[in-house]
């Protein structure tokens, strides 16, 4: 079993600027991909981004240009930087692993961009 565990969020003003964590128990280097995914208030979740061990990274057509996601193997940790904050990226960000055929979740951190 492995535990994701989220950090980093908070309150933003627009325009503002976080960095999301992704800790998790165990080594990531067989997790892949590994990505974030965003759930609004009464909206589907999404997905936001996604890297692969080689480094590959797809991002959400919303975000792109505005977030960077990273991972260190070494630390055990995915990372989201999120850059130019808009108050439609107010939703609660999970963390995902795959580490086929099984597949993990964090519980979320919440993320509210309010003037």
């Amino acid at each position: 079993q492995v535990q994701l565990v989220e950090s980093g969020g908070g309150l933003v003003q627009p325009g503002g600027s976080l960095r999301l964590s992704c800790a998790a128990s165990r080594s990531i280097f067989s997790f892949n991909p590994m990505g974030w995914s965003r759930q609004a208030p009464g909206k589907q979740r999404e997905l936001v981004a996604r890297i692969i061990s080689g480094g590959s990274t797809n991002y959400a057509d919303s975000v792109k240009g505005r977030v960077t996601i990273s991972r260190d193997n070494a630390k055990n940790t995915v990372y989201l930087q999120m850059n130019s904050l808009k108050p439609e990226d107010t939703a609660v960000y999970y963390c995902n692993a795959i580490d086929y055929p099984l597949s993990y979740w964090g519980q979320g951190t919440q993320v509210t961009v309010s003037s």
